[in-house]
């Protein structure tokens, strides 16, 4: 069952392998990426920061939705852990999930800044995402 979808380009780093994931009390890590299973040193260093006790996928998006729609992650408290805004839209509209963690995005000349540290391109915000601010974490509702 997912627990959160995040966005967060860095994929899986401290703050997701230790503060969130103990948060959520997840036992699996799913990561959606289209770019990092080709790239051997991203992997390795993902693989390292992989928490104890907590198992770690990485998918691109097709094969990430594939996976969830079909049932094989059910029997997983799920953190799902996006690269872009783009592939966590995909994920949460397949599985009708209505809420987006917003981390870390990548810069790009076509984003702006929406709150401290975070940018969204142009064509995401018209897709009425609105940060909720009360508690500065960043998510987004639809």
């Amino acid at each position: 069952m997912i627990q959160m979808i995040r966005v967060d380009y860095r994929l899986l780093h401290g703050q997701v392998a230790v503060s969130w994931t103990s948060a959520l009390g997840a036992d699996c890590i799913l990561l959606v990426s289209d770019t990092v299973l080709n790239d051997k040193l991203r992997l390795q260093a993902l693989s390292l920061a992989k928490p104890e006790g907590c198992k770690v996928v990485v998918k691109n998006t097709e094969d990430a939705v594939k996976a969830l729609q079909s049932g094989v992650t059910d029997k997983y408290k799920l953190f799902v852990v996006c690269e872009t805004i783009q592939q966590a839209g995909a994920v949460a509209k397949a599985m009708g999930v209505k809420k987006i963690n917003l981390g870390n995005v990548a810069f790009s000349e076509d984003a702006r800044q929406v709150a401290r540290k975070r940018g969204i391109r142009q064509r995401a915000a018209r897709r009425r995402l609105r940060a909720v601010h009360s508690d500065d974490s960043g998510r987004c509702e639809d």
